[in-house]
Order: structure tokens, then C-alpha cells, then sequence
């Protein structure tokens, strides 16, 4: 990964229970697996198709 490459700030809000079991593998191929938890991940199509599929469990925190 080099320095050049966008980051994006991710935080869990949601809970996975009660929800597919896709979104709960989703969410532990983003690093996050609690509530309040997050991760900077490199700001590419796959990790935006990601956090579009578990949308209403994260949050952007900030785009640098």
C-alpha cells in the first residue's frame, strides 16, 4: 500500500446479529467484528462494494 493511496475511516454502529450471514463474514473481511469498533482501509472499489452491502451497520468516519 503505498502513502499516495486514499483512506477511509470505518466504524461498526450496527450489530450483525439477526442479519445474514454474509453481512456478518462482510463485516470481519473489514477488519470490524463490535460495536464501536474501526479501521482506516484503502479507499477501493471492492472495499466500497463491501461497505455497500453492511451500509446500515458502519459509518464513514472521515475520508482522507
Amino acid at each position: 500500500m503505498a502513502s499516495k493511496d486514499k483512506m477511509l475511516k470505518v466504524e461498526q454502529i450496527g450489530s450483525p446479529l439477526r442479519r445474514e450471514h454474509s453481512q456478518r463474514e462482510t463485516l470481519v473481511g473489514l477488519g470490524l467484528n463490535k460495536i464501536g469498533r474501526s479501521r482506516e482501509l484503502v479507499d477501493t472499489p471492492m472495499t466500497r462494494g463491501m461497505i455497500a452491502k453492511v451500509q446500515h451497520l458502519v459509518r464513514i468516519v472521515d475520508g482522507k
